[in-house]
């Protein structure tokens, strides 16, 4: 017990490891007090004329849609049209029809806006004859928005591993590390005192963050609760390793943000491409994979496919903690 005292202040005074803790609580806290995202703008149609090209009736008519914005020259035209940031539709007179310019790299949405624009100005007399239903607009970027706030719980989860990678290493340049060698202390006492702090430290950021960010009900904050315990004990197991094959602490560092990096840029890619199959199994060997897919089904309110990535965590769980137990006592008997 004294020797799990000795590592928790030891991570108390470590502000790298603080900072790692608080970093997804500020961040949930900002996001709580924003409120929800408003990206229904991004979704608006912009469009570019040249001056004194367009009638200024023809001008009212594209203002109904989205907002016009009048250049002077050809260049600045175009240079508008190709500015990779925006979505820009670019529109000149064509007889007395219109046509339309982009770029090539905007959304589906946005292409498909501009091939219809012509045949919609055109009929536009006979659309004023018609009758009109508003229909709720859709936001096709909240989801990002969800996809967000899993993100930043999927780092919260996975910060043991920098809590005991960065623990391990400490101790390796302050010749702490010989000491331990040489204490009567079995193996498996060794792996619970490291375990221990960085799940403790994950668990709590994790859970302060989930507090923050979601209102769930019992039976679904009990199964979120299963997913932060057992993401938290994997990525403790993960920071073990680290912190045994890293020499230094630079090294420690560049093998922690790859880890990070992998945690979250798997998840979030398979998010956006809409993986399945094979490719779903296959990423289901990063951590991080089944702790995303599953706090993404708590919130959609999915309870079975919550309770498969829960099982697969705690096959994550089994496995991390049996390779790293046969490696720790091979290099011991070396």
């Amino acid at each position: 017990m004294k020797g799990l005292k000795y590592q928790l202040k030891s991570v108390l005074r470590d502000k790298f490891c603080l900072m790692t803790f608080l970093l997804p609580i500020l961040v949930a806290v900002a996001l709580n007090f924003m409120g929800s995202i408003d990206l229904s703008s991004l979704g608006e149609l912009h469009f570019s004329i040249l001056e004194n090209d367009l009638p200024p009736q023809t001008i009212t008519w594209l203002e109904r849609y989205g907002p016009v914005t009048a250049y002077g020259t050809q260049e600045e035209l175009a240079a508008a049209i190709k500015e990779p940031s925006t979505n820009v539709i670019g529109v000149k007179a064509d007889g007395d029809s219109l046509k339309t310019a982009v770029s090539g790299d905007e959304l589906d949405i946005f292409r498909q806006a501009a091939a219809t624009l012509p045949a919609l100005y055109e009929q536009r007399k006979n659309a004023e004859q018609a009758e009109v239903q508003v229909l709720e607009r859709p936001d096709i970027l909240g989801n990002f928005q969800g996809i967000f706030i899993s993100a930043v719980l999927i780092v919260a989860m996975f910060m043991g591993c920098t809590f005991n990678a960065m623990n391990i290493i400490s101790e390796k340049e302050d010749g702490v590390a010989f000491i331990n060698e040489i204490l009567p202390m079995t193996p498996s006492q060794y792996i619970f005192q490291k375990v221990v702090v960085g799940f403790l430290f994950g668990s709590l950021s994790s859970l302060v963050t989930a507090c923050i960010c979601f209102r769930l009900s019992w039976q679904n904050f009990g199964l979120l609760l299963a997913l932060i315990v057992l993401s938290s004990f994997v990525a403790a197991l993960i920071g073990l390793f680290i912190g045994k094959l890293s020499e230094g602490l630079m090294i420690g560092v560049v093998y922690i943000k790859i880890v990070m990096l992998v945690f979250i840029a798997v998840p979030i890619v398979c998010a956006l491409i809409g993986m399945s199959g094979l490719l779903t199994v296959i990423c289901n060997i990063v951590p991080s994979q089944p702790a995303f897919d599953g706090i993404m089904a708590l919130s959609t309110g999915n309870i079975k496919a919550a309770v498969k990535d829960i099982g697969i965590l705690a096959v994550h769980g089994i496995a991390w903690f049996v390779l790293y137990v046969l490696w720790h006592k091979r290099h011991a008997t070396q």
